[in-house]
């Protein structure tokens, strides 16, 4: 190459890096920041020609489950029993998800959540940012259905000042679950750490004493809605039959923790059922009859979006996903 022409290409390449005189170095550009708040939690399916949306309203973290959780079982056996479904023994992850369904006659809701919390940085207390992200307004929920009134399953009840966070819904309770906790008798002989509960049903309920209505075993709530008298978690405890042709939902509350605990080992009595033995055989006969029916099935403790098929499995059961043909 001549001397010109190196010379040439000697100042050729500054100007690459540099630019046009004058102008200042394009940057690449910087990298994008994740936003740091967990996505919007909902999930839809059908049932029938209703619509079914899973509402997150996050979790809480159990330490230790395999100290005082589980009644009738050693802390070797649990911690094997995790570990065999890829679970951390040294705590325990506790979901609580809030089902909202759409028929042609109303917007139900069952259970409630957590409320609001005061903490920022809370896990819980994510039901209202979420249904405002599944386009789900409190004022058109029309029904709010209960299962029990422990209290990860009232406290939506009432809104960050206190008043009805469901200004003009009809709320259904089971009867016997009303009585229960209703019964200043009961709310006297209660342990002393178990009476703030029994407030915590007053306070919560207060606002809606004109709109509230009590049920029994198979009242139909909705053409196709059914309750189910499903006692032992709580004495009153009900779970809701779903039904339109050949599609059936079972809506189960809390008839069962983690699936990893009373599916896989349903003898396992937790430390949350009022009568364990009688949550045993309930779960029992529940399940033998969803996984018989094939019948979907919601639970409130399950791993979001906390929903699939009952399956038998050697003594116990297991958690099948549902099969996509029924997202939208």
């Amino acid at each position: 190459m001549e001397r010109r022409a190196l010379l040439a290409a000697g100042l050729a390449a500054p100007a690459l890096l540099s630019g046009v005189a004058g102008e200042a170095i394009a940057q690449p550009p910087a990298p994008v920041q994740p936003d740091a708040n967990q996505a919007p939690g909902y999930y839809r399916f059908r049932v029938g020609p209703h619509l079914m949306t899973m509402v997150y309203d996050g979790q809480a973290i159990r330490p230790d489950p395999t100290q005082g959780f589980v009644r009738n079982a050693t802390p070797e056996q649990i911690a094997s029993s995790m570990r065999a479904q890829g679970m951390d023994p040294s705590r325990l992850l506790n979901p609580f998800t809030i089902p909202v369904l759409r028929t042609p006659q109303a917007t139900v809701m069952f259970d409630t959540g957590n409320g609001p919390q005061t903490a920022a940085d809370s896990r819980i207390g994510q039901l209202p940012a979420n249904l405002a992200a599944a386009g789900i307004d409190p004022a058109s929920v029309d029904i709010v259905v209960f299962t029990h009134f422990h209290g990860d399953h009232i406290g939506g009840l009432l809104d960050g000042s206190g008043g009805a966070a469901f200004p003009r819904a009809r709320i259904v309770v089971p009867e016997k679950e009303w009585a229960f906790w209703m019964d200043e008798g009961q709310a006297s002989r209660a342990p002393e750490a178990m009476r703030p509960a029994f407030a915590n049903v007053r306070r919560r309920f207060a606002p809606y004493e004109a709109r509230i209505e009590r049920v029994g075993d198979g009242a139909e709530i909705l053409p196709g809605l059914r309750a189910m008298d499903t006692p032992g978690h709580t004495p009153g405890h009900t779970s809701y039959h779903l039904s339109d042709g050949s599609a059936q939902l079972m809506i189960c509350g809390d008839l069962t923790s983690r699936p990893e605990f009373n599916l896989t080992n349903p003898g396992w009595h937790v430390i949350f059922d009022t009568d364990p033995v009688m949550a045993e055989a309930t779960r029992r006969r529940v399940f033998d009859r969803a996984a018989a029916d094939r019948i979907r099935c919601v639970g409130y403790h399950w791993p979001f979006p906390a929903n699939g098929y009952v399956v038998k499995d050697g003594s116990g059961y297991r958690l099948a996903p549902a099969d996509w043909s029924s997202v939208l």
